[in-house]
């Protein structure tokens, strides 16, 4: 099923043999911060956790459950590669965001213009609305209907429920341009709904 996230971990990751500790040494690199096996664990266990959330947003900004599990397993991978520097960031778990989005929205931009390829609706085991699935696909397919940056404000807004602040400093915008952008998008989102689902979209104040 779809909504099960199989997390493939970074090449350096898979299957990596585990030498003989010399444990005077281990004991040294360990007070130095230095431990690379340790890193590599905290790593994996981000890995987890993280993957079934980035990959429901990647889903949601290209409706593909397949493209979705690419786009996670690509930005766990440029996680893993500086792991080192990002294991220091004040919010991880915002930074894995903004590094998913930036690589949907680099991977739509290389497309020069062309739409995604997009498969019939799938059978969604992960709704963000779980007592309405069939509603929830139409809000998807209404959501493709929006600009890729449109989109991924909605998304980081209201399906991720996250600020003003933390959408603008995630995709590298302002506030105002967050605040604009997402009241033409709900506007847009109600056009394509219709007037009997104009009460899901609550524009802020």
């Amino acid at each position: 099923m779809y909504g099960a996230v199989e997390v493939t971990l970074p090449a350096p990751l898979v299957g990596k043999p585990r030498p003989a500790v010399d444990r005077s040494s281990a004991r040294a690199r360990s007070s130095a911060g230095t431990s690379t096996g340790a890193s590599d664990e905290e790593f994996v266990a981000f890995a987890e956790a993280a993957a079934p959330r980035l990959r429901r947003t990647a889903y949601l900004m290209c409706r593909d459950w397949h493209l979705a599990q690419d786009f996670t397993q690509t930005a766990l991978a440029k996680m893993y590669a500086a792991w080192s520097r990002v294991a220091r960031a004040d919010n991880i778990d915002a930074y894995s965001r903004k590094v998913l989005l930036r690589v949907v929205l680099d991977h739509r931009r290389r497309l020069s213009g062309q739409e995604l390829v997009v498969p019939g609706p799938a059978v969604d085991t992960d709704p963000a609305r779980p007592e309405q699935p069939a509603l929830r696909l139409t809000m998807i397919d209404a959501l493709g209907c929006l600009p890729p940056r449109d989109r991924a404000i909605v998304v980081l807004r209201y399906w991720e429920d996250q600020s003003v602040e933390t959408v603008a400093e995630t995709l590298g915008v302002s506030m105002s341009v967050v605040k604009t952008q997402s009241r033409r998008s709900l506007a847009r989102l109600r056009e394509l709904l219709g007037d009997s689902r104009a009460d899901l979209l609550v524009e802020e104040s």
